[in-house]
């Protein structure tokens, strides 16, 4: 590194010569002599030694040498989260290799003798689930060691998993309490606006410094197919996989539609089998790895099959269901053309498939008064209560209950035992009636705006496609990066309809009037509150609101009554 004024400003602000040269020799015990980080690498290191830290970097980019460097830097040992048994293995692996003395803390070793060599100083890096995470035993003989940094990989897994299918992404900011309170560094290949917000919103970090690398893939051709009826789209999409060649994943959203697919891919001829997150470990781990070897070419998948899913050959990624989300679904695009070579990424949307994520995101929100009443039941119940027991009481149905339970969790007002139990969190311990007022009404407002913000994804997801424009263009704007040209390798550029800044359906941006607010910027609205610009079309601008969620606004009256004003 240079002395120049650039190399001494990180993205969270100015950084100290001293801590540069402390990066530098970090880099060369992980990396290498002569070694050095990437641009994405080294920003998100900058960033997290300097402050709380997500970064939002390429598939390959490197992120366990971003926590490794870091964690150096820090002075202390490192404790990582990652979703799976897979990663835990292959990522200490890699540390290992790199000189650091790294262990596992999952069910397949014994917990005991780890946890005493990790709170004796033995143990540089421990990598670990969030499960671990949350038993109290645990976290007293980790918080022993003082770790200085809790790195947690594919964090997107605390917005898109935590809320429904493995609660203890939530008690990570609960478990960071416990620790006491390292340096947090989250770690993804995708996250929109709105998946970044709710990400440390519920890591309790909302403040945290955002670092964000291009999360183009540009050697994926784009293409998606409106239909209305679903047998006939299961025909197409059986048709598409005829007609694409080498190794692929069809993605759909339920168990029973990788069966249905599966079977008719094969008695059209091709060999496929089917994975999803209710068959047994040993029937997942015998697909995975017959896939990994080329044994099986195509694999139809709940969005269960993907992580630690690294096969570089992998030509074609098909969807036969609309996903949840804009993140979801760039997450599982990104599994084709790892090798560098051409790939294609296959869309199939049928409106009626966002339904069900519609009426999720419309539903009705216990407001404080229920949640306080959910809080008062499950502090006289210290031994735990099952969580349906607590609805009628509340006042609210069971539904809206489940919506609100992962507030409760990352604020700490509960805690989630086994059987859909609840019992009091780490954050009741002492408080009073006022307290829990007060935290019933933070959970109701974290509730509030999660509900803004999965209504946003399900936007996100529809305009992407059903896009009248550059497809790419599209997706790129809602993942919060701007395109000015068409990308020229999607099926809109192909068929000459690259769009132009007036597309309804693009979220493509306008050169317009001095003044106007321009994508990225970010403004403030007299009810709405702060927000970022997304999409300035020819008479409409749509603004991201922290508090409010994606609002289209009117641009001639924004010009005349000027409704935003720079934040």
């Amino acid at each position: 590194m240079t002395d120049s004024d650039a190399d001494l400003l990180g993205p969270c602000g100015p950084v100290d010569r001293t801590l540069l040269d402390a990066i530098d020799d970090a880099v060369v015990r992980v990396l290498g002599e002569g070694a050095e980080l990437s641009d994405g690498q080294r920003e998100a290191v900058l960033g997290a030694v300097a402050d709380d830290c997500l970064a939002v970097l390429p598939p390959a980019a490197g992120k366990t040498a971003v926590y490794a460097v870091t964690g150096l830097v820090l002075g202390g040992p490192t404790v990582v989260v990652s979703p799976t048994l897979s990663l835990h293995h292959d990522q200490v692996a890699h540390l290992v290799d790199a000189g650091l003395r790294a262990e596992v803390l999952n069910s397949t070793v014994k917990r005991d003798p780890v946890l005493a060599r990790f709170a004796d100083g033995g143990i540089d890096v421990l990598v670990t689930s969030p499960e671990q995470l949350a038993r109290p035993d645990v976290l007293d003989a980790l918080a022993a060691g003082a770790p200085t940094l809790l790195a947690i990989d594919e964090v997107h897994c605390v917005c898109d998993w935590g809320p429904d299918f493995r609660p203890d992404y939530l008690t990570l900011a609960a478990a960071r309490r416990r620790l006491g309170r390292p340096r947090v560094l989250g770690l993804t290949a995708t996250a929109s606006v709105p998946a970044r917000a709710e990400i440390l919103e519920l890591l309790g970090i909302p403040d945290a410094c955002v670092v964000v690398r291009d999360p183009d893939r540009p050697r994926i051709h784009l293409a998606a197919h409106l239909v209305h009826d679903e047998d006939a789209k299961w025909e197409r999409v059986c048709d598409q996989v005829a007609a694409l060649e080498g190794a692929g994943i069809v993605y759909v959203t339920t168990r029973g539609h990788t069966s249905e697919v599966r079977d008719r891919l094969r008695d059209a001829g091709i060999t496929a089998e089917a994975y999803h997150g209710g068959m047994k470990a040993k029937e997942r781990t015998q697909v995975q790895d017959a896939f990994m070897a080329g044994e099986v070419p195509v694999v139809v998948a709940t969005s269960a099959f993907g992580m630690g899913i690294d096969k570089p050959d992998v030509r074609w990624v098909v969807h036969g269901d609309t996903p949840t989300s804009i993140d979801a679904y760039h997450q599982e695009i990104g599994r084709a053309a790892r090798d560098g070579e051409a790939a294609t990424a296959v869309l199939f949307h049928r409106p009626e498939d966002l339904a069900r994520p519609k009426l999720f995101a419309s539903g009705r929100d216990p407001g404080t008064s229920a949640l306080h009443a959910v809080i008062a039941a499950v502090c006289q119940n210290p031994d735990g209560v099952d969580r349906d027991e607590l609805a009628k009481p509340a006042g609210v149905s069971k539904s809206a209950l489940a919506g609100a339970v992962p507030a409760l969790v990352a604020l700490g007002a509960v805690r989630c035992l086994p059987g859909r139990r609840l019992a009091p969190g780490d954050m009741l311990a002492s408080c009073d009636g006022g307290d829990v007022h007060d935290l019933a009404a933070r959970a109701a407002a974290v509730v509030a705006r999660r509900r803004e913000r999965e209504q946003s994804k399900v936007e996100l997801v529809r305009r992407y496609a059903e896009a009248t424009g550059c497809r790419r263009r599209t997706l790129l704007e809602a993942l919060g990066e701007s395109r000015d040209e068409p990308c020229g390798h999607c099926d809109q550029c192909d068929a000459g309809r690259p769009g132009d800044p007036g597309d309804r359906a693009g979220l493509h941006d306008a050169s317009g009037a001095d003044g106007d607010p321009v994508p990225g910027e970010a403004v403030r609205h007299g009810q709405w509150g702060r927000g970022t610009v997304t999409t300035v079309a020819e008479e409409s601008v749509v603004v991201l609101f922290d508090e409010g969620g994606y609002r289209t606004l009117s641009l001639p009256v924004v010009r005349e009554k000027h409704l935003l004003e720079p934040a």
